[in-house]
């Protein structure tokens, strides 16, 4: 697809809705517990997952690799950024 200048200058926009939001935290936190539980640094291990899609950096305990292949790792990240943002 060829980009234009119009389509160069428009932003494009993404949300969440309410019900979905706190289904992604309830997953992140499920597999945040899992990765801790089995010892794995969880940050480092759901950086690896979010920046290259390979499901292996999240464990299987507790279903946790199935849990986080629901969400996509843009809806991850939007639901990060947006907590982490509205508390500063």
């Amino acid at each position: 697809m060829a980009l234009n200048q119009s389509t160069v200058n428009q932003t494009t926009q993404i949300e969440i809705n309410r019900s979905r939001e706190t289904e992604i935290e309830t997953i992140i936190s499920r597999v945040h517990n899992a990765l801790v539980e089995k010892g794995y640094n969880p940050i480092s291990q759901l950086v690896g997952y979010i920046m290259s899609g390979d499901p292996t950096y999240i464990t299987g305990h507790k279903g946790a690799r199935s849990l986080i292949t629901k969400v996509e790792r843009d809806e991850i990240l939007e639901v990060v950024f947006k907590r982490y943002l509205s508390e500063k």
